[in-house]
């Protein structure tokens, strides 16, 4: 009869009972630490559903039960052990897998790596856009010594506050490359102009 030791979240089978009592006793520092021989003794074992959770957790996504999820909760505990108790019986030899060759593993595939952003790209001489567009127009007013106002900005392109200080920070700032500075009028309103190199 195969007997499972479960030490902490790992499932180990045996094929006797005692050899399950002996890892069990050897490994005194692990909570919990218990041999079922059924799903009748999971059950009625102290373990609780978090544990229980834990258990699951422990072995799903591992081969051979890479086809299992990792869970949060189970529904209740019956549904807990119900669900382990017929994952664990893969482990349980029997004459069928004893005969069949071992299961190939998984081939170690390098990591991938990491995307690297994309650089802004300064343009040289004017930023490409085409004439009677928004950006050109904004770009024009921009140019200007003393710069444009948000408000000017808006009654040129007819676009709400945010979305003109977004235009600038990632439209021209990121993906143009452009360099956009803040500075006070003399009344004391808030331009925007392009820093002239």
């Amino acid at each position: 009869m195969t007997a499972f030791a479960i030490l902490e979240t790992n499932v180990t089978a045996y094929p006797t009972v005692a050899e399950a009592k002996q890892a069990v006793a050897a490994a005194a520092d692990s909570d919990p630490r218990l041999v079922v021989t059924s799903e009748a003794e999971l059950a009625s074992s102290p373990l609780s559903v978090g544990q229980l959770v834990d258990i699951w957790n422990g072995f799903a996504g591992v081969v051979p039960f890479d086809d299992l999820k990792p869970v949060k909760k189970f529904t209740d505990r019956k549904t807990a052990v119900n669900r382990i108790w017929r994952a664990l019986q893969r482990l349980a030899p029997s004459p069928a897998r004893e005969k069949a060759p071992p299961a190939p593993q998984a081939a170690k595939v390098a990591p991938k790596k990491a995307r690297t952003p994309k650089e802004a790209t300064a343009p040289s001489g004017s930023p490409p856009a085409r004439p009677g567009t928004k950006t050109a127009i904004v770009l024009e007013l921009l140019r200007r010594p003393e710069g444009a106002t948000l408000a000017e900005l808006m009654a040129a392109t007819g676009w709400q506050p945010h979305s003109v200080r977004g235009f600038l920070s990632g439209g021209l700032g990121k993906k143009m490359g452009l360099t956009v500075e803040s500075l006070k009028t003399a009344e004391g309103a808030r331009a925007y102009r392009i820093k002239t190199q």
